[in-house]
């Protein structure tokens, strides 16, 4: 799959759908954002506002992977309706052909129930699968242990360690780097997970 082309929405997991975040998304989107426990290792501050998230859905595609350089939100809803309980995102890399950065956020309430791995798992069959991806790779704050136990549980690789690399929020932080390749998911994770397009 190539940008512009259209990705195989919604992901479906045993539990899970995830559609890009819409509209009707926000509320729940800026509620765990707005969070302090959840703010605490991403980019935003607890002031994130609904004027924030609505310019975010927005610009975003809808029917597509992001080009080059861009962001997308996954929303992740239950399969069966519900309130959000949180987001992937997903950077097409721009200087390297075929290669994607993932990120997740969940709410509070979502956490603790093996939901990040089951959004993940599937962001990345769909990657790897359907978008044509050689390697996906993820990045957190080294002292964020359960982000590197859940990275570590879908199979990615822990690649690098920066120390003090990066001034966040206040502070040096040191920086870990993950990875996986389209070799090693074939290997690992036999396809589980359904999309629009299988």
């Amino acid at each position: 799959m190539v940008p512009g082309e259209i990705a195989p929405y919604p992901l479906r997991s045993p539990r899970l759908r995830i559609t890009p975040l819409a509209a009707a998304d926000v509320d729940d989107f800026v509620r765990y954002r707005q969070d302090p426990e959840v703010a605490r290792w991403q980019s935003w501050d607890t002031d994130y506002r609904v004027a924030d998230a609505l310019a975010l859905v927005a610009g975003q595609p809808v029917d597509r992977l992001p080009g080059a350089g861009e962001w997308l939100q996954l929303a992740v809803r239950p399969v069966d309706g519900g309130p959000l309980h949180g987001d992937v995102a997903v950077r097409r890399c721009a200087g390297q052909p075929d290669t994607f950065e993932l990120g997740v956020t969940l709410a509070r309430a979502a956490q603790g129930r093996g939901i990040a791995g089951e959004a993940l798992r599937a962001v990345l069959d769909m990657l790897f699968h359907d978008a044509g991806a050689h390697r996906v790779v993820a990045s957190c704050d080294a002292r964020n242990l359960p982000v590197s136990r859940l990275l570590r549980r879908v199979g990615m690789r822990h690649e690098s360690r920066q120390l003090e690399a990066d001034w966040f929020k206040g502070e040096w932080t040191t920086l870990d780097g993950w990875a996986v390749l389209a070799r090693e998911w074939r290997d690992l994770a036999p396809r589980t997970v359904s999309t629009s397009a299988s």
